[in-house]
């Protein structure tokens, strides 16, 4: 595990618990520059059965004092250990996007191979193992109004902070963290066991087309690519995200039904 001091594993994810009443439990991983708040509609969108935990981690929102990561390796480490202390028995999906998509898939290697109980579906959305546009160190520390352009022209930031530069002050430390993570990302073509399932825009930016494709030697049983109109940020369209979580949860129940 990392030498950093971590978290309580209740600051990892929100909600931290579970309810009594839900039979499987499903974690969302954020994209790079935000935190838990981007999954805030989902909620109303699954199923009373499935529990939601979106991820939070360090240097955003109400985590903003503590140290950001920078490496992907040590995050790993640490989402692990959060995890393993916030499971119970019952099953669990991950899910992310984009930098999400890479935790996700990363961590449930890292679990495998650890031993522990291992997720019984992972979902991605917006990257792909191969054909995927990743980020330079050098982007991660370009100069603030260079990073601006790069952050308004990728369109991952609301307009209305965008526009506030109090609040944009606020989101480039966890921004610069996070591309230098993905930029630090060595991919060594593990696969896991559990099933994947993927889901992109059709004019995504950062992605060649087919990259989801390259999914297909990650795992035993990869369900295929959902395409929905769009860019990198195609689910900020609600009938989109409506479409993604629907599909999703469709794929845990089937993995979890003998």
């Amino acid at each position: 595990m990392t030498d950093r001091i971590t978290s309580p594993s209740s600051l990892w994810f929100q909600p931290s618990e579970a309810g009594p009443d839900a039979a499987l439990r499903l974690f969302l991983f954020p994209h790079a520059g935000s935190g838990a708040s981007i999954y805030k509609e989902w909620p109303d969108l699954l199923p009373a059965d499935v529990a939601h935990h979106c991820v939070q981690l360090p240097g955003r929102q109400d985590r903003a004092s503590e140290e950001t990561f920078t490496e992907m390796e040590p995050l790993v480490e640490a989402l692990q250990e959060a995890i393993t202390q916030e499971l119970d028995d019952r099953p669990y999906a991950f899910f992310g996007h984009c930098m999400g998509a890479q935790l996700a898939y990363r961590l449930a290697v890292a679990l495998e191979k650890s031993g522990r109980p291992a997720p019984v579906l992972v979902g991605v959305s917006g990257w792909a193992p191969k054909d995927f546009k990743t980020p330079t160190l050098e982007q991660a520390y370009m100069p603030i109004e260079e990073l601006k352009g790069w952050i308004r022209a990728l369109g991952s930031v609301p307009t209305e902070i965008m526009d506030d530069p109090k609040a944009l002050e606020m989101i480039i430390p966890a921004m610069r963290a996070d591309l230098a993570v993905v930029a630090s990302y060595l991919d060594d073509g593990a696969a896991i066991g559990c099933p994947i399932v993927s889901y992109s825009g059709n004019e995504d930016q950062l992605m060649e087309r087919g990259a989801m494709a390259s999914w297909v030697d990650r795992t035993s049983s990869y369900l295929g690519n959902s395409e929905f109109s769009g860019d990198h940020f195609y689910m900020n369209n609600i009938d989109n995200t409506i479409g993604v979580t629907s599909d999703l949860v469709r794929h845990i129940r089937r993995a979890v039904t003998p």
